[in-house]
């Protein structure tokens, strides 16, 4: 009966009784236990790195699409060396979250030398992606998104504030990481409608977390006590109207023809936006990814906006 209960001493029985099985499946279960540490669902928002040589047009050089590739696997390895630090460092907590209890570190089925083993190659692996391609600035990119990264999960991350800006840099850094790997000079108002996207999205996950798990979230993530339902979603609709208007002002800039294309893509660009208000509005726990990549209004909206804006390239 004591590994069916949630809180205290019935997860860290139930992580106990997970780890006999674990070391007992032999190294499928143990694979199974690092891949999905590893979370391959999350791997698919490394494709920011893409953002910036296809609104520079550089996939089209003869390097290009290669180039973007390497700098996708490097986020990969980055962020998942950060994920399994991050889960080395939250075990206790995350025994007592509703859903994050099942995490197989959490629970007993990967221990936690061989988490970070495996961090420090993924690191290892990431950094080298720079040399292998020419491209010192995506390794100082990829390193800038480790170094945010294991700041935010030994520290930033109980700094009300600074911790959204940890968390926005790491969508930023892919971005950077994309237009350093394709040798593409982004525009000031493309990095502002990246910067102010990526915060939206981590004030987002704030308040999906408050409002869905309640008194629960502050036990699970201490800074919450800091946040309030209605600042978070004020600051979101404030972040959404100023990505809308930038990107407006970095659409109205572009050449000739690109331009009518670029203008067009901001009204699907809008309704993505305001359907994802809509979603985070209602309490959930799901991830807030699920809303982005799952939710079939949403995606029409995003497969419409990409679709204008390709033909704007």
């Amino acid at each position: 009966m004591t590994a069916t209960r949630d809180p205290g001493t019935g997860d860290h029985a139930a992580g106990r009784a997970l780890a006999l099985p674990a070391a007992a499946g032999g190294p499928y279960r143990w694979a199974a236990a690092v891949l999905r540490t590893a979370r391959p669902r999350q791997w698919p928002k490394n494709l920011l790195v893409f953002a910036a040589p296809l609104a520079g047009g550089s996939l089209g050089r003869p390097d290009g699409l290669g180039h973007a590739l390497v700098a996708v696997a490097a986020f990969c390895c980055a962020s998942v060396a950060v994920y399994f630090v991050n889960d080395v460092v939250d075990a206790e907590r995350d025994r007592r979250h509703p859903r994050k209890r099942y995490r197989p570190i959490a629970a007993g089925q990967l221990p936690k030398s061989h988490a970070v083993a495996l961090a420090v190659a993924c690191a290892a692996a990431a950094l080298a992606s720079g040399p292998a391609i020419a491209a010192p600035l995506l390794t100082a990119a990829v390193g800038g998104y480790l170094a945010m990264s294991f700041g935010y999960s030994l520290a930033a991350k109980h700094i009300p504030v600074a911790e959204l800006i940890f968390v926005a840099s790491g969508f930023l850094l892919r971005v950077l990481g994309g237009a350093a790997a394709t040798h593409v000079r982004p525009s000031g108002w493309f990095l502002v409608v990246c910067s102010l996207g990526a915060l939206g999205v981590a004030i987002a996950k704030r308040y999906t977390e408050l409002t869905g798990l309640g008194a629960a979230a502050i036990q699970h993530r201490p800074v919450m006590r800091r946040y309030r339902p209605g600042a978070l979603s004020l600051a979101q609709w404030a972040t959404t109207g100023g990505m809308l208007a930038s990107y407006l002002a970095w659409a109205a800039g572009q050449p000739g023809e690109d331009m009518a294309w670029h203008l067009a893509s901001t009204l699907p660009l809008a309704a993505a936006l305001f359907r994802f208000a809509a979603l985070t509005a209602r309490r959930t726990t799901a991830p807030v990814e699920d809303l982005l990549t799952r939710d079939r209004p949403m995606l029409i909206c995003e497969l419409a906006w990409l679709g204008l804006f390709v033909a704007g390239i």
